[in-house]
Order: structure tokens, then C-alpha cells, then sequence
């Protein structure tokens, strides 16, 4: 009955949208939908070259310094892709006031890559790993500039994706080409960050140009105080995505850390694959339903709860019929993906697509406590995960090596869904 009640749920249209609503979120949810096939779909093209062509070593070293280097984007980012989002979405009419919104987050994303930048120097200087291999992460740092400069949470609070989709479309394509006219050989491993660093700051140039250009936007000097605020309301998702990076993000840099450049390669080949399918195109659905719920709810908590209620037992339903699928073919795909069958990432690779499940499952469940002005649990949930999760990957690395960091994911993001559920009766 349950089944046929999501059946019937899917085949409805939902009438708490009205036509201009679903026909907004509709074209965000497409313009984020070919961004995330760019962003995810050209790296895993590229992955049968990249392996063969700079080996299982170098390429464990690029994916440990590009989990490295995801730590600072996550400081830049200060959980601004949700609060700042949301503000703009509030308040999008209001010209002075999106105008001192936009100063204000790129103040204090500014400061955070400066001091990013001094951490990794020290970083650098004074851990042997680190300074044995400095220019890889010196390069890969450019990844976290560009990504400071792209204000990805302004276009999502404009509801204008299809700027953040045309920009990384003709950058990716860009990016790509360039891959396999430059990277021929091991030695030519330090191509692959510095490419990497070069297109996320031409992209971050870019789209600030559109949003001055198209928008009017201004950059006004804020004072202390509107800075701090920024800090202040980005706080609660800040400590959230921290939390949520200490057992998503530190896998691979768990795995690089305690077992060897080969093995990591392995293992962030299965992640990275797992991520696509949990990503693509769930993630473009949720940005795009993002803004577009948080009105409803001003209006209407039930009806914006019937409507997150709605979407994600649809979502669930799907997912489970293509993992399913994926699941059985997960041989064909590594083999694809790789040039050839690698027991290792197989394995691996199956037991993350149990937790890409229980991720989907939870998706609009734990997005909806944003939503519904409880940032405060939302970040306790992570923060409790975090806690539980994090000496976890790293025991299960030791005894089970690359396995164990798949194992511990599985048993965090079940637990995630569990008290999440709890959460949401309170």
C-alpha cells in the first residue's frame, strides 16, 4: 500500500505549486541538472585516461591533495550556499538590501580565504607529508580561490542557475580538452591541479562579471557589524557542513593518511563514482526546490511539509530502482571507468551505494529543518554524527584498510536517517 500510495503521489501533480512555481523550479532543476552532469560526468569520462596515463600513485596523490584541499573550500563557503541563499531568496526585490547581502558574504569569504591560505602555508612548512610533495597542494589551493570568487549562492538565491550551468558547461568542456592534450605521462601529474586551479578562477572572474552586470549589483563597505552578522547567521550551517566533511570529505583523507598513495586511488575511484550517482541529479532537485519551499513554508508549514513529505518518498522510490540496477552492473561500471576490472573498487564501491541510499532516503528530511527555522538541530545532528562517526572511519581503516572507510559510512548515514526521523516528531 505504501508503494502505491508513492505511485499515486508521483503520478499527481503537486497542487501546493502553483503553475509559475513549478515552471521556475522546473528550469532550475534543469540548469542544475547539466551542471551536475558536467561537474561529475566529464571527470569520470576522463578517469580511464588519468589512471593509465599517471598511474595508480600519482593518481592517489592528486585525489589525496584535492580532499586536502576541500577542507578550505568548505571554510570559504561558511554554509553561505544555504543561509545567503535563503536571504537573497527573501528579500531578491529589495535592491540596497541584496546589494549589502552580497558585500557582506564576500567580505567574510575573503577573509576566510586568506586565512585558508596562511593554514595551508603552515601546514606546508611544518608536516614532512605535506612538504614532501608542497607544489601539488600549492597548485590545488587555486581550486578554493576560484571557488571563493563564484557566487554559486547568489544565483541559486535568484533562482538564475542557468548562469552557474553555462559558465561550468563551456568551462568543463574547456577543462577537459585540455586534459588530455597535457597530461601524457607520471611526470606530467602537476598539470592536473594547476588546469584544475586555472578554470575555477576563470569561472569565478566570469560569473562575478554576470552577477554586476545582469543583476546591478554593487559592492558597498560594510561595517563590522553587517560583517559579523553574516558570521553569525552562517554559523549553525557552518558547524553543520564541518561536521558533515569530518566523515564525508576526511574518507579519502583518512586513507591517504593512513595507507599509501595506491590504495587511495583505489578507494577515491569507488567514492568518486558513488558520489556521482548520489549527487546527479539529487542535488540539482534540492537546490532548486530549495528557495521555492522555503516561501511556502512562510505561508503554510503544512503544506510545505506535505510537499517535502511528497518529494521525498517520490525520490526514494526511484533511487532504490537505479541503485538496484547499478548495483548489479557496479563490475561493468569500475571496468569502464577504470580500463579494467580492480577487485577493490568493486567491493568498495557496492558497500557505498548502500550509504548513497540511506543519503537519498534522508535528503529533503534534514533539508526541511532548515526550512522549518531550526538550523540549531540541523547542525547538532551533524555535529553528533561527526563526533561518533570520525574515530570510527579511522579505527575501521586501520583493521579493514580501504574497506573500512566504506563500512563506517554505511553505519553513519543510517544512523543519520534514524534520528532524523526522530527529529522531525519532535
Amino acid at each position: 500500500m505504501r508503494i502505491y500510495g508513492i505511485l499515486l503521489t508521483m503520478r499527481k501533480p503537486f497542487k501546493i505549486f502553483t503553475r509559475k512555481d513549478k515552471k521556475i523550479v522546473m528550469e532550475n532543476f534543469v540548469s542544475l541538472s547539466t551542471l551536475q552532469a558536467i561537474n561529475y560526468l566529464l571527470p569520470i569520462l576522463i578517469l580511464p585516461y588519468l589512471f593509465r596515463a599517471l598511474g595508480p600513485e600519482k593518481f592517489g596523490l592528486i585525489a589525496f591533495a584535492q580532499a586536502f584541499v576541500q577542507y578550505f573550500m568548505i571554510i570559504t563557503d561558511y554554509g553561505f550556499s544555504l543561509s545567503a541563499t535563503r536571504q537573497i531568496s527573501l528579500c531578491r526585490l529589495k535592491k540596497d538590501k541584496v546589494c549589502r547581502i552580497f558585500s557582506s558574504v564576500m567580505a567574510v569569504k575573503f577573509i576566510l580565504a586568506i586565512a585558508s591560505l596562511l593554514l595551508l602555508l603552515l601546514v606546508i612548512y611544518f608536516v614532512p607529508k605535506f612538504k614532501k610533495d608542497w607544489l601539488v597542494y600549492a597548485l590545488s589551493f587555486g581550486a578554493v580561490l576560484g571557488n571563493t570568487l563564484f557566487p554559486v549562492w547568489f544565483f541559486q538565491g535568484r533562482e538564475k542557475m542557468v548562469y552557474i550551468t553555462s559558465i561550468n558547461a563551456i568551462g568543463g568542456l574547456i577543462y577537459a580538452v585540455c586534459i588530455f592534450i597535457f597530461i601524457n605521462g607520471p611526470d606530467d601529474y602537476l598539470y592536473v591541479p594547476l588546469l584544475t586551479s586555472v578554470f575555477a578562477l576563470l569561472n569565478g572572474v566570469i560569473a562575478l562579471f554576470i552577477a554586476f552586470r545582469k543583476f546591478e549589483l554593487k559592492f558597498i563597505l560594510n561595517g563590522y557589524a553587517d560583517i559579523q552578522q553574516e558570521f553569525i547567521k552562517g554559523w549553525n550551517i557552518f558547524v553543520s557542513v564541518v561536521a558533515i566533511n569530518a566523515y564525508t570529505a576526511t574518507r579519502i583523507f583518512a586513507v591517504g593518511l593512513l595507507t599509501n598513495n595506491t590504495i587511495t586511488g583505489f578507494y577515491s575511484i569507488a567514492e568518486r563514482i558513488a558520489n556521482f550517482i548520489q549527487t546527479f541529479p539529487l542535488d540539482s532537485l534540492s537546490q532548486a526546490v530549495y528557495p521555492r519551499i522555503n516561501k511556502i513554508f512562510a505561508k503554510s508549514r503544512h503544506k510545505a511539509e506535505v510537499l517535502m513529505h511528497k518529494i521525498q518518498d517520490s525520490v526514494t522510490l526511484v533511487y532504490f530502482i537505479i541503485l538496484a540496477a547499478v548495483f548489479s552492473i557496479s563490475g561493468l561500471i569500475v571496468k569502464i571507468a577504470c580500463g579494467q576490472n580492480y577487485p577493490e573498487v568493486i567491493l568498495a564501491l557496492r558497500l557505498l551505494l548502500i550509504s548513497v541510499f540511506f543519503v537519498v532516503a534522508n535528503a529533503f528530511r534534514v533539508q526541511f529543518l532548515l526550512v522549518s527555522g531550526r538550523p540549531q538541530l540541523y547542525s547538532k545532528l551533524h555535529i553528533y554524527a561527526a563526533i561518533a562517526g570520525l574515530p570510527l572511519i579511522f579505527i575501521l581503516i586501520g583493521y579493514f584498510s580501504y574497506m573500512g572507510a566504506a563500512i563506517s559510512t554505511v553505519i553513519i548515514e543510517a544512523g543519520i536517517v534514524l534520528f532524523t526521523i526522530k527529529l522531525l516528531k519532535s
